[in-house]
């Protein structure tokens, strides 16, 4: 990843294509090499579908880069296909496709990370998310994204959450604003189901999750959201949002002004346990 003052240049900055256009590209690629190996294979839509558990219309929609086949589809058309490892060489890629443009370098890092950190301050952390939650998300975004579209970031978004039960199980930290559990995106229901799920994972050993309280006079990390990544060869990088222009910082200053940042935060935020026992009052709430 070429670098520039400290900042991972991301593709837009390098001139790629557009981002509706570039996943586009990549899925019409898979799209065809998928064909190419069904027909090499002398199977048609039909039976190639039976064999991987999809329907002929499914199968069609993968080839004609319409729907983004999922991780475990591509494992098995390799395999049903005899590809040889060819279908499999481009998983990474057309998961890759499933994100805007703005996300894609830091979603390749967050699924290898061994310690992720995140604070929230617009909506519950996506690695958090409830299927439900996603879509309400992705549902009143503005300009508006046609439903196609919706879906496949709710299923991109899920997907990152296999990270949790990823072994070696990486550390992971969230600090989240109080105003973002009280607001109910999606309708009280949606926001219960949430604030349920919130709990799940903040019981498990490798997760800590706490609450930044609206009445705190002391605030470290007014700037925004942002996430700290450490990678398995212990390069540390934030990736820091903003609209339309999200970046990963991966020289040692910026991050570790950010790093400073969310120690102190976490000083100042309730602790995990002090967190989950809110977020259990939130829900008695409601």
């Amino acid at each position: 990843m070429e670098e520039r003052q400290g900042e991972a240049v991301t593709d837009a900055d390098a001139g790629a294509l557009p981002d509706a256009e570039f996943g586009v590209a990549i899925l019409q690629v898979f799209g065809q090499q998928l064909k190419l190996c069904r027909l090499r294979a002398g199977m048609d839509r039909v039976r190639f579908g039976s064999l991987t558990g999809y329907s002929a219309s499914t199968i069609a929609s993968f080839e004609q880069a319409r729907r983004i086949p999922p991780p475990k589809f591509i494992d098995q058309a390799d395999e049903v296909l005899n590809a040889g490892g060819v279908l499999k060489a481009g998983k990474e890629a057309v998961a890759q496709a499933q994100f805007p443009a703005f996300f894609r370098d830091a979603a390749r890092l967050e699924a290898q990370a061994v310690a992720l950190h995140v604070y929230a301050t617009k909506a519950v952390p996506g690695l958090l998310q409830t299927g439900e939650y996603a879509r309400a998300v992705f549902t009143i975004w503005r300009p508006l994204l046609d439903e196609e579209t919706v879906e496949q970031r709710v299923s991109a978004r899920l997907a990152r959450q296999e990270i949790f039960s990823r072994r070696p199980m990486p550390t992971i930290s969230f600090v989240i604003e109080e105003h973002v559990l009280r607001r109910p995106l999606g309708g009280r229901a949606v926001m219960r189901g949430q604030l349920e799920q919130i709990m799940l994972h903040g019981h498990r050993r490798n997760v800590e999750i706490q609450v930044m309280p609206i009445e705190r006079e002391e605030h470290a990390a007014l700037e925004g959201p942002f996430t700290l990544i450490e990678t398995r060869e212990g390069r540390r990088i934030a990736y820091v949002e903003a609209y339309k222009d999200s970046r990963l910082y991966t020289d040692r200053m910026s991050v570790r002004e950010i790093e400073e940042q969310y120690g102190i935060l976490r000083a100042q935020a309730l602790t995990p346990r002090e967190s989950l026992a809110f977020v259990e009052k939130l829900l008695g709430e409601g």
